[in-house]
């Protein structure tokens, strides 16, 4: 549980990771959840998106689930949280009652942080990384680093 994870502890999550629920991903795709989840499920990665606002919709593949109880039954090997920070601790308690013992990673995105649940994930065996982005650290890892890590590939006129 740190900002600043080694790149073989990274390596490592990135490379392990085969199923990522994502939480409050949006439809959107010019929102950071949208692109971030898009850019994971073309690397290979199952996205499974969950945003109650979109429930029932597809994205990316998958049916848009209203809340992480929706997939008891899939072996979930990430969470990857697009919430605010005090949104944090119920996406964790549930995480940790529904997907363990499978569940290794809850990645918390740039500018999310929840020391508190951070630690009780943590003692539960689930490595968490905060305040980090998954797409700009597979970018950066592998070799695929776009300018700021955040290219699109949609070229727009609008500033």
């Amino acid at each position: 549980m740190t900002d600043t994870p080694s790149d073989d502890l990274l390596r490592q999550i990135l490379t392990r990771t085969k199923t990522i629920a994502c939480i409050g991903v949006s439809t959107n795709p010019i929102r950071p959840s949208h692109y971030v989840a898009r850019y994971l499920s073309l690397r290979g990665y199952r996205v499974i998106p969950v945003n109650p606002a979109y429930a029932g919709q597809e994205l990316l593949g998958e049916t848009v689930r209203g809340d992480l109880s929706e997939l008891v039954d899939e072996k979930i090997d990430m969470i990857d949280i697009f919430r605010r920070s005090e949104a944090v601790p119920p996406i964790v308690d549930l995480s940790l009652e529904l997907f363990l013992p499978n569940l290794q990673t809850i990645w918390m995105q740039i500018g999310v942080r929840h020391a508190e649940a951070a630690a009780k994930a943590t003692a539960a065996g689930v490595t968490v990384i905060e305040n980090r982005c998954p797409k700009i650290e597979y970018q950066r890892l592998f070799g695929e680093l776009r300018k700021g890590g955040f290219n699109t590939g949609i070229i727009s006129s609008r500033l």
